[in-house]
């Protein structure tokens, strides 16, 4: 197993990144998140404990683990800040996270500017967690946004602070909203600098070195595929782009370093937000499947949305990422369903379909084609081989690979740790 591992979630996010990265993490030198900010959301639960973690990578419970929130990220200082304070209350106090000096920040305003910008859409909302996090990438690509590495130079941040309000504030009038003090931010963040400051750095350079030195390292995305800015069900998507593809630009290095990429799935499907979903079941069993899993937003808390296994999504994310292998997550929650489904194609305008469609007004008119199969009943929640699993249980992952067309090498069979099967030896090696 190569020691350069890409994990990503593959379908529309919440898939359990956060366990996987945690299991990989424990072995990793080096934990690097490449994009996105805090709307992400990585539950762990290890010990009995149960941790959230939103902009900071997975590998910070581990001392031995270097973190790093690459250039590709969004970073809102305060919510850092904020996480690390939630964390150091939970005992976690021994860690090495470095953040780049090249990353955006997310500023206060711009959280502002989401909420209205969204409330301006009235009927058609996109669903954003209002972080702030698509203005603070419109104000990177506009070249107007402010980074990281700026505070490190209180004259030269300064004055592209006072660059940024000049024009935010505008904004901010006309839209009814508050405006900012120069003196307030400034102070505000310069005090912040004084506490996370040593923390920022040339964090490519880090990552190289430890590349070229055969370290383990592990690259962490956030979000899911199908909510990619480029290649998601737009525009009902994020504003970053979760593939492995955009490891090299988000982190900093060249393609050639990445290898190996896990996609991250569940047994079944969730998506959070608005836009077509056409695995949806809105029955009894889509609320038992929500309320079993726990189906709420680690952000937000906003329920799930909850629908079959979609091999269609499945097959386009594999193919846009490169999947070696699927984590098959919460496979625990479907024991004691009389029936399991898989869809296997999208039928439109009397065509079945085999990718996803460009434009949501097709995709809206998609209709699942499924296939079933017999559930089980058993408690899977102590397996720890494939072999231990229920026969119905094992036919379901196999379907899924033969549908997809990619093997199976994880399920987790519940939350902890230790509730994970590796089925491909070679996994184990990393």
């Amino acid at each position: 197993m190569s020691e350069r591992l890409v994990v990503i979630g593959s379908q529309w996010g919440d898939e359990g990144k956060g366990k996987i990265t945690d299991y990989f993490a424990c072995r990793a030198d080096m934990v690097v998140r490449y994009q996105g900010g805090n709307n992400a959301g990585h539950t762990v639960v290890f010990d009995g404990h149960k941790y959230a973690l939103q902009s900071i990578p997975s590998g910070i419970f581990n001392p031995k683990t270097v973190n790093i929130m690459g250039n590709g990220m969004v970073i809102n200082p305060v919510s850092v800040e904020a996480e690390l304070k939630r964390l150091y209350e939970q005992g976690i106090t021994d860690y090495q996270l470095y953040i780049s000096d090249r990353a955006a920040m997310v500023m206060p305003w711009h959280a502002d500017l989401d909420g209205a910008y969204e409330a301006m859409k009235a009927g058609k909302l996109i669903g954003t967690t209002k972080k702030g996090i698509g203005p603070a990438y419109t104000d990177k690509y506009s070249r107007v946004g402010l980074r990281m590495g700026d505070l490190l130079e209180p004259e030269y941040f300064a004055e592209r602070l006072r660059g940024a309000l000049e024009q935010k504030n505008i904004e901010l009038r006309a839209l009814g909203l508050k405006e900012y003090d120069f003196d307030e931010v400034y102070n505000q963040y310069m005090d912040i600098v004084s506490r996370i400051g040593h923390m920022i750095c040339d964090t490519s350079d880090m990552v190289n070195k430890a590349l070229e030195s055969d370290k383990k390292v592990l690259f962490e995305g956030a979000q899911g595929m199908m909510l990619c800015i480029d290649h998601g069900t737009y525009p009902y998507v994020t504003s970053s782009t979760p593939s492995s593809a955009s490891v090299p630009v988000g982190a900093g290095v060249a393609p050639k370093w990445i290898d190996n990429v896990i996609g991250v799935a569940k047994s079944y499907c969730t998506r959070v937000g608005e836009g077509p979903f056409p695995t949806e079941l809105f029955d009894q069993r889509a609320h038992d499947i929500r309320e079993r899993g726990h189906e709420y937003g680690t952000v937000t808390g906003r329920p799930r949305r909850v629908g079959w296994f979609d091999a269609v999504v499945a097959r386009y994310t594999s193919r846009l990422a490169g999947i070696n292998y699927w984590a098959l997550m919460l496979f625990d929650v479907l024991s004691g369903l009389d029936k399991v489904c898989i869809c296997t194609g999208y039928e439109c305008d009397g065509k079945i379909l085999e990718t996803p469609p460009s434009t949501i007004s097709r995709l809206a008119k998609c209709k699942p084609v499924l296939i079933e199969m017999e559930g089980w009943n058993e408690d899977v929640t102590g397996a720890r081989s494939f072999d231990e699993l229920p026969e119905a249980a094992k036919k379901y992952v196999r379907k899924i690979e033969e549908v997809t067309g990619v093997p199976v090498g994880i399920i987790s069979v519940g939350p902890d740790r230790q509730q994970t099967i590796i089925i491909d030896e070679k996994l184990k090696n990393f």
